[in-house]
This record gives C-alpha cells, structure tokens and sequence, in this order.
C-alpha cells in the first residue's frame, strides 16, 4: 500500500468530506506485525497540520495506538466508509527529517521487517505512548487552585500523622513545580509522590523546557589542558581527508592498530564539523565505554555532550532526544538504536569499533546499526568514518575494492613497540585452576616490578559445568541445550541463553551421589585463585555479574586508574575503547573455543577479540609482553596471530571466503523459525522451502538454499528452532526473492505459539 507523495498534499490536514476537490488519507506506519500500512480519515474536529514524519493518535481494533503519518494521498484502495477517522495529530511539525524518514521506510523493505516496528524502534518510549515532545521535564506541585490559609492548614493537620508525607507537601507549596530529580534527591520516592496525589494534595505535570536553540559554533571548542597533542604524518593524512569535504557524502575506513590515535582522528573532525555550525553522531559498541567517551569529549569540547543508550531512564532518553532533534546539542553519543536520533543539523556519523557485532540487533527489528550508518550518511550528505584496529572482512572488502576510502594508521602512538602475542602450548602441561606455570611465574614478575597485569577469560561465572563424579551426570537447562552455569555468588546454577536460574542442588538427581564438583573456570573461579595467590594484590573483576549496578564499571575502571599494581581480571567488556596505561602483561587464558565455530565468522572474530585484548598491553612507556594459552599451538590460525598483522590475516580469510563464495562475495539471509514442538518448527521450515524452491526457477528469483536444519543451539529458552539459509551473489536478487517468500508466508495459516522471521545479513548464524 505504497504511493508517491502529492507535495502539494504534504502540508494539508482536510477533513474528508470538507470543501475540497479531492479528499484525503493519512497512510499510517502502525506498530503491529503487519507488514503494511492502514489508511486513515483525518480527525473530526481539530487537526494539526499533518505531514508525513508526525505521529497520529488512532483506533487500532478495540486500541487507541500511536503511529506515525508515511504519506498523506487521495487515493484508498478501502472504500472510505469503511475507514475510520484518526482521533488527533499528535506534532505540530515532523519528527523526522524527509531522509530520515526515507531511511527507515528503505530499512523496514530491507530487512523484511513490519513498517510500524521500524518506527517505533526508532522513537523514545514516551512518544511511542503519545507523549509530548516537548514535555520532557516531569514536575510536580501542590494544586494550584488558590487554596486559603485555613485550606493548606487543613491539608498539613490531615498529613499530621505522615510527618514524611507533610514535608513532602511541604516542600512543593513551597518550591512548586519541583522537578523529579529534585524530589528524589531531597529523599522522597515515587510512591510518596502517588500517595499524595490520591489526596488531591499533589499534582504532576509536563513542563516545556526553555527553548535553547543551536549551539554556539563559535565557542564549541573547550579549554585545552596543556599543549595541542602533535599528529603524525598518518594521522594528519587522515585529518586531511576526512575535512576535504565536510558537507559531501563520503565513507572512510579509520584502519587503525590499538593506541594508533583514531579517537584524536575522530575529534579533529568532529571540531571541524562544529566550527561550522553541524553536529556530530558517535555510535559506539558498549554502554561501559559510554562514561569515559562522555569524559573525553565533554572535555574536549565546550558544546552539549548528551548520551543515548538503554541504562537511561525515560525521561532521560527522551530529553536528550530532543536535544538533539532541536539542535541544541552538538555532539551526540549511543549505542546501537541512537543511529535514528534527527538531527536539526546532520555534520558527521563515527562509527568507533565498526567490527563489533552488537552493532547488529539480534530479534525484531534485525538491522545493521553500521551498514544503515552509510545510509543514512549518504542520504544526509555527510561523511561517515568506520573506525576499528580489526575491520570487519565486510567493511574492509568495500575498503579494498574502492567502495569506501581506505585511512591508514598502521603505528602505535605508544613509545614502545607492539607487544607480540606468544602462544604457551598446554596440550600436555598441568594447570592450576586454568593457568600454566608460564602464566603464573610472569604473573609474579610484571607485579613485583610494580606494573599492572590483564586475565582475559571470556566467561562469567564461577564453572561452566557442574557435574557428578560418581555417575557422570552434568546439569543441564531443562529449556535449552546448554550447560548451566555454576555462579558462586550468589550460590546459584544459571543459563547464560535464557535466563534461568536455580538452586545449587546438593545431591545428584540421577544417582543421588553428593559428589558434584564443578569443571572448568569462569571469571568467579579466577579470581578466588587469582587471590590466594596474590593475597597482598588487588585482582579487580569486570563482568557483566559484578558491574551490574550504575557505577558498578566506572568504579572498577577507576581503581585500576589509580596506578597501583592490580590484576584486572574480566571478560570481552575489556576488551575495546579503554587505555590502560599502566597494563604490560596480558594473558589470555583460552582461545580455543572460536577455532572450531559452527559459525562461518568463527575465526573472524576470535582473531579480533584476540587482537583487541592484546592491545591493552603497553600502551604508554612500558613494554608490553601477551601470553595465549592453547591446547592447539600449531592451528593456522593461532599460528597467524602470533606472528603476522591482523591485516595479513584478514587477506587470508577474504581469500578463503572468496572461494567458499561466503560474505563479503555473497549474500545471505536465514529464515528462522521456533515453536514449542520441534515437528512444527520443522515443517513450516519446509514449507518455506519448497515456496522458495518454486520461486528459484524464475532465474530471476534463483538462489541457493542450505536447509532447512536444527539451528546450532536447537534448543533455546524452552522453544526448538530450525533454520533455513538463503545465499545469492547478487543483493537485488536475493532481496527480490525474499519480497516474494515473505509474501506467501504471510498467508500461511500458523500453529499456535509458532515464530518466524527473516534475518537479512545475518552476523549470528548460530
């Protein structure tokens, strides 16, 4: 249900029925599963002036829901009398800019996703709620109905037995319209605030914060602290191409070695992009890089620094939102969904470790964060940078055959030279609770010299097994096929795929034996060695488990700032954006896993995990030293990493995915589907096959299929999921055929509790 837009229609709101030639419709994005868009009569009395990109209010079966206007037409291919009338337009202006909403209505084709998902993916959760833009400051005050002296007195006399709820009022007669915060940091919680409220004593309220208009341009650059910091020679060629244009579209590929001084590339550019009025969108992998990438920038530069990211509340995100839609703020900061934030004044998007692949999202809406980057760059004319010491074979295959401009930063601005990776065979050498001899005795060495040491082990927990020593018997997860997890504290058994946790049993349940004990080591059960080892050392765990309160990764960070000898002991949360000056030994205890994936991008990404961690060794003026412990030293790949660059590598694997005709030479997309019982799973799956079989005999429809096949992890969170891939050369073929599959999918009536969809350039095959 697609049509060009009538221009001359955009910017009418009429009334269908009302003294015009022709009537017209809103085409609405709804958020449903459907994969279309529904028409609309415009309200009956007292419409905004609707244009696409602003949100309506409409009846959605027995629900009032909030969608946004695609289009405003004459045309309907529903008789009118049976469309119904939106009830309000909720914006006096768009939300999104004409490429913006270009971009997301590109993105929902692309990646085979419902339109109205697209849409609210890309919106704040208070506006998908219908709220107010501008109503990003929630307050509240006393009634404001000119309540007499005698009136107030009999409110305070009827809170004289809640001293907490009398100060509370208290405090907004006397300071009213008090914001939130203000409230919640004078002691007074969200409940006392309800409490009130049901008396009649309080009332909350939206307030439309001070218009602040753009930034200053001229007075965007803070004080600088001590002298400019000096380029090299390929650093400076970076600077130069990046600001050749600034207001024209162009990608560069930042291929950068770890403390080569990409993020000083990133903001000479950014500088530029502020001295001229324009703002700037950094997207970045982890929300724990977000502080200290704040840090830096708000130091760097005088203009508002705001943050997009999921540990933001509401109101917060909403806030900064607006900022940056208004243009307020100059420099904007998020992960993976910040990419859809309007900008009043788009200057430059920085992708920083473009390789990550949580730049991907994993269920829903299944986009690229970074392929959508180069979109939306291109549609907005401004250049994008892609920023990694690893690219991803993807983005540097576009690097080497011209498509994007290839930047180079092959040295460290560190005084000492790369540390290079040392493999420490232990096929048939004895551990301790998982480390070698080697590992320990360097341990030693490196503290005793008051230096700062690195353990990467890239699993949380205390064991990844638990079994019984009698029978055999290992704990499994009744709804996956996964081990449970062995946490130590809490004393618990955890699925690290569905969330399930239980009781750490004491008596085998098969045998009844009380001889459980647990099998290889997680980061709990390194650093209780780690300390008995080093009783007089601090060893500092960062995990997803011990950095789960707010500053629970700032105050681990900043201990091991202070200088003093420590071991930071963590899991791939380290492994990117942070300078450890003070680190000159990096041990990583077990690699081994990603050599023998079941994913295509196994190696790939082990070689980038590897080349990140190892990169936080002597990065200032001590030398720095990486131990690897393998059970399989002579494997090509270890053997690569160990004594070439990440670049010959790279060439390497392209030459290997060349002939296996596997991305970046080819396309992929997987069909996933799950149930409750693996026989509908299966057969929905081959239904699908057989539609796109038919379709592949159109040569202009024709792919190649593998499947359909239990995924890698048939089992997950109680559901049994079968896979079915579909492979082209070519990109428009694959997205043609796809149209149609999804098409006749669509019609095919599914069994209860039954899921599909489709992943477009899937980064996860597993």
């Amino acid at each position: 249900m697609t049509q060009e837009n009538n221009t001359e229609q955009t910017t009418q709101s009429l009334e269908f029925g009302a003294s015009c030639t022709s009537p017209v419709f809103y085409r609405v994005a709804v958020p449903s599963p459907l994969r279309r868009a529904f028409d609309y009569l415009p309200p009956k009395v007292g419409a905004l002036a609707a244009q696409p990109g602003t949100r309506i209010r409409i009846p959605f079966g027995a629900r009032k829901v909030t969608g946004v206007i695609l289009d405003i037409v004459t045309e309907t291919d529903v008789p009118p009398a049976k469309l119904r009338h939106a009830d309000s337009v909720l914006d006096a202006a768009p939300l999104f800019s004409p490429e913006l909403l270009a971009l997301l209505r590109w993105a929902a084709d692309y990646y085979q996703c419902p339109i109205g998902e697209v849409f609210a993916a890309a919106l704040p959760a208070r506006l998908r709620a219908g709220e107010s833009i501008e109503a990003a400051q929630e307050r509240w005050r006393a009634p404001q109905n000119e309540a007499s002296k005698q009136e107030q007195d009999a409110a305070c006399s009827l809170l004289s037995r809640s001293p907490r709820q009398l100060a509370l009022y208290t405090l907004l007669l006397n300071n009213g319209p008090a914001p939130t915060a203000d409230i919640l940091t004078a002691g007074f919680g969200r409940p006392m605030l309800r409490k009130l409220q049901e008396r009649g004593l309080a009332e909350c309220l939206w307030e439309q914060p001070a218009a602040k208009g753009a930034f200053d341009p001229n007075n965007s650059l803070g004080d600088s602290q001590g002298p400019p910091l000096t380029l090299n020679a390929d650093q400076s060629g970076a600077v130069a191409a990046i600001t050749a244009k600034p207001t024209t579209f162009d990608c560069f590929l930042l291929d950068g070695v770890t403390g080569s001084g990409k993020t000083e590339v990133y903001m000479r550019a950014m500088a530029q992009q502020l001295s001229l009025g324009r703002q700037c969108l950094v997207l970045i992998p982890e929300i724990g890089l977000t502080p200290q990438t704040i840090a830096r920038f708000t130091e760097r530069f005088r203009c508002p620094v705001v943050a997009l990211h999921s540990s933001l509340n509401e109101s917060e995100r909403l806030s900064a939102w607006a900022r940056a839609r208004d243009g307020s703020a100059g420099v904007v900061i998020g992960t993976r969904s910040a990419l859809f934030t309007p900008l009043a004044k788009p200057g430059i998007l920085i992708i920083d470790e473009e390789h990550d692949s949580s730049f991907k999202q994993q269920d829903g809406f299944r986009y690229s964060a970074r392929d959508l980057a180069v979109m939306r760059a291109h549609a907005e004319g401004m250049p994008i940078v892609l920023g990694s010491a690893t690219p991803s074979l993807e983005t540097l295959h576009n690097a080497l055959v011209g498509k994007f401009r290839h930047l180079r930063l092959p040295h460290s601005t560190a005084v000492m030279p790369r540390a290079a990776i040392e493999l420490v065979d232990v096929s048939e050498k004895p551990l301790q609770e998982g480390f070698s001899e080697a590992a320990l005795t360097r341990l030693k060495q490196h503290l005793d010299n008051g230096n700062q040491c690195l353990v990467f082990i890239n699993r949380r927990g205390y064991a990844p097994v638990l079994n019984c020593t009698t029978c055999g018997w290992s704990f499994e997860c009744n709804d996956c096929i996964a081990q449970m997890t062995v946490h130590r504290t809490p004393p618990r058994l955890r699925c690290h795929h569905c969330g399930v946790s239980v009781a750490l049993p004491r008596i085998c349940p098969h045998c009844k034996s009380a001889t459980l004990d647990t099998v290889g080591l997680g980061t709990q059960k390194a650093e209780s060695f780690l300390q008995r080892q080093f009783p007089n050392t601090p060893v500092i765990r960062v995990d997803r488990d011990s950095t789960r309160g707010k500053e629970g990764l700032s105050n681990a960070l900043a201990r091991v700032e202070g200088g003093e000898p420590c071991i930071l002991l963590g899991t791939q949360m380290l492994a990117k954006g942070h300078h450890f000056p003070n680190i000159t030994l990096v041990i990583i205890l077990d690699a081994d896993g990603g050599l023998f994936s079941a994913d295509f991008r196994g190696q790939e990404q082990m070689a980038q995990l590897v080349t990140q961690v190892a990169g936080r060794a002597g990065r200032a003026e001590r030398a720095g030293e990486v131990l690897l412990q393998t059970k399989h030293a002579t494997h090509e790949t270890l053997q690569a990493l160990s004594n070439e660059s990440y670049a010959q590598f790279s060439q390497r694997q392209l030459s290997q995915r060349k002939l296996a005709s596997l991305p970046p030479f080819a396309h992929l997309a997987l069909l996933r589907v799950d149930a409750p019982d693996p026989a509908s799973a299966t057969h929905f799956a081959e239904t699908a096959a057989q539609l796109s079989v038919q379709l592949s005999k159109d040569p202009r429809l024709a792919v190649d299929l593998i499947g359909p096949m239990p995924a890698p992890m048939e089992k997950r969170a109680g559901r049994f999921r079968v896979q079915l891939q579909l492979k082209s050369e070519r990109r428009g073929r694959l997205q043609d055929h796809l149209n149609y599959l999804v098409a006749n999918l669509d019609q095919v009536k599914l069994p209860p509790r039954l899921r599909w969809s489709v992943d477009v350039d899937p980064q996860d095959m597993i």
